[in-house]
């Protein structure tokens, strides 16, 4: 964990950037794992996965018709790597939401908090 910088992190996974990035002036590039799966993403990149799983919230649990099944993975959900799909369930959808909007709030805080300190 020496070479991170925790950006956040939940019951399901977490965000970080490489500390060798920053150290090489690589601002725009954070890391977010969950499951078995990372993405190395651009702040904007994030912006356009977090906009994927409300689309996937919207289009529901079609093959899932009654609530024992929160756990069975029947939503595809579009990543920013446009050759990546996942199939989540209800429950890892949630989870996925929550890890993306805290990422996002903690980048957009440290870049407000980075920009006061700056003036």
């Amino acid at each position: 964990m020496q070479e991170i910088v925790p950006i956040h992190r939940n019951t399901f996974g977490m965000s970080f950037q490489w500390k060798k990035d920053i150290a090489n002036n690589v601002y725009n590039k954070f890391q977010l794992i969950f499951r078995d799966t990372g993405f190395y993403l651009s702040l904007e990149e994030i912006e356009q996965f977090s906009k994927e799983v409300q689309d996937a919230k919207g289009r529901g649990d079609c093959a899932c018709a009654n609530s024992n099944c929160t756990n069975t993975r029947t939503i595809l959900l579009r990543t920013p790597s446009f050759m990546v799909d996942l199939a989540v369930s209800t429950e890892e959808l949630d989870l996925i939401e929550e890890l993306i909007d805290g990422t996002l709030f903690q980048i957009k805080l440290d870049k407000y908090i980075d920009g006061l300190c700056s003036n």
